[in-house]
C-alpha cells in the first residue's frame, strides 16, 4: 500500500530512541490528511490526532530504502515538513493496538529545508 503526507518526524538512517534505550527500529511518522486518515481507520490502522492533524507512524526492524522523486537513495534523515511517499504493509490486527504499518520505501517528493521551523534560527 502506498500513502503521502508530510514528515513529523524521522529516524530513517538510525534507530528510534525511546527513554534513551533503542528501540531496534527505524520510523517515520507522517502528518496525514482526512482523506488518508481515513483510509488508514478503515483498515483497522490506529491514527492518532496531534495539534488537530492526523499522524501514524510507519516502523520497520530492517534497514528503509529512502529515495528521491529520480530514484537516487538518500543516505540522510528527511526533515520536519518534507513531502513523502511511504510503500508499506499492514500488519496483522492487535487487539488493542489495531494494524501496525510496516515501512518498506520511503520517496522524498519535496525536500522540506533544514533550518525550516527550526528552533536553531534564533540562537
Amino acid at each position: 500500500m502506498i500513502m503521502e503526507g508530510e514528515v513529523a518526524f524521522s529516524n530513517l538512517t538510525e534507530h528510534e530512541v525511546y527513554q534513551g534505550k533503542s528501540t531496534g527500529r527505524y520510523s517515520v511518522v507522517l502528518t496525514l490528511d482526512d482523506a488518508d486518515a481515513a483510509k488508514l481507520e478503515d483498515l483497522g490502522v490506529n491514527v492518532k490526532e496531534y495539534e488537530g492533524k492526523k499522524q501514524r507512524k510507519f516502523a520497520s526492524k530492517f534497514n528503509v530504502e529512502i529515495l528521491d522523486s529520480d530514484d537516487r537513495p538518500i543516505n540522510t534523515e528527511i526533515p520536519f515538513g518534507s513531502k513523502v511517499r511511504v510503500l508499506f504493509q499492514p500488519g496483522n490486527d492487535h487487539p488493542v493496538h489495531g494494524v501496525p504499518c510496516y515501512v518498506d520505501k520511503v520517496r522524498v517528493l519535496e525536500m522540506a529545508s533544514r533550518s525550516a521551523g527550526s528552533e536553531d534560527e534564533e540562537f
